[in-house]
């Protein structure tokens, strides 16, 4: 008989420290517990060590902490029907565990299939361009439109990134000859620019020699000097109209008196 009561007793004692042990609980600075007694939520404990009623209450432990949910490859066809594969990768936090347990199964495929069908549907929105451009903006109305449609089950989604755009091979070949011929344009533009300020220069330089014929003499001998530092180059000087008109008044006055000698000399 004492070694039934020993065992009875034992066993008795072993039963208590079991629904002890499951009574204590403790949770991390970054967990919460959603304390269910009976089937009905009475709210969340933590962090710390706390204790529940064995048997009649029940703990579901919440991670608080932000999560990174990637998105995977979305196949989807921009507004002006250009098809595309985007990725996006979303942030986000519980910030009511009690809604997070309570109004979803699993928040974390809810939230992952949100984030997939919204950005199939901003993308589809969008204009190759703005997708290329403006991801920033995109980005932003993403992180909007998930955190609006997650906020009932107690998620809180602070960013989302697009990742990476992938087109077609045929758009990427276009875009590269639009980029090519863009700077094509601009190269054209801007030699353009450069013989107009050259000409605007020159038509300065013209009329300063103009009102000044010397310049001309003088720019002439600058360049001589210029070019005669190689021997090799042969120099081919150009008079200027000025000169020739010298030579030509010297030489009809040189005629003028030679006659005028002449026919002094047959007088006598």
């Amino acid at each position: 008989m004492a070694s039934l009561g020993t065992i009875i007793s034992g066993t008795v004692l072993l039963f208590v420290l079991i629904i002890l042990t499951s009574a204590i609980k403790i949770v991390k600075e970054y967990e919460r517990a959603v304390i269910f007694r009976l089937g009905r939520v009475v709210g969340a404990r933590g962090p710390g060590l706390f204790f529940i009623i064995p048997i009649f209450e029940k703990a579901y432990i919440v991670d608080l902490r932000t999560r990174v949910l990637d998105v995977p490859v979305q196949e989807t066809i921009t507004r002006d029907n250009v098809p595309v594969k985007v990725n996006a990768v979303v942030y986000f936090r519980v910030v009511d565990p009690v809604k997070a347990v309570t109004q979803v199964a699993n928040y974390i495929v809810a939230t992952s299939q949100i984030a997939q069908t919204t950005l199939r549907s901003v993308i589809g929105q969008a204009h190759l361009d703005e997708l290329l451009s403006e991801r920033e903006k995109l980005n932003m109305e993403l992180q909007k439109i998930i955190d609006e449609a997650t906020d009932p089950w107690g998620i809180k989604v602070t960013t989302v990134e697009i990742k990476d755009v992938e087109l077609p091979a045929g758009m990427q070949r276009a875009m590269a000859k639009q980029a090519e011929a863009e700077r094509e344009r601009r190269a054209r533009i801007t030699l353009a620019e450069a013989e107009r300020q050259a000409a605007e220069k020159l038509r300065e330089a013209a009329e300063i020699i103009s009102e000044h014929p010397m310049a001309l003499q003088l720019r002439t001998l600058q360049t001589i000097s210029d070019v005669s530092s190689d021997k090799s180059n042969i120099i081919v000087l150009t008079l200027p109209m000025e000169m020739l008109k010298l030579f030509r008044s010297l030489s009809d006055t040189a005629d003028a008196v030679k006659a005028k000698l002449e026919k002094e000399a047959e007088k006598e």
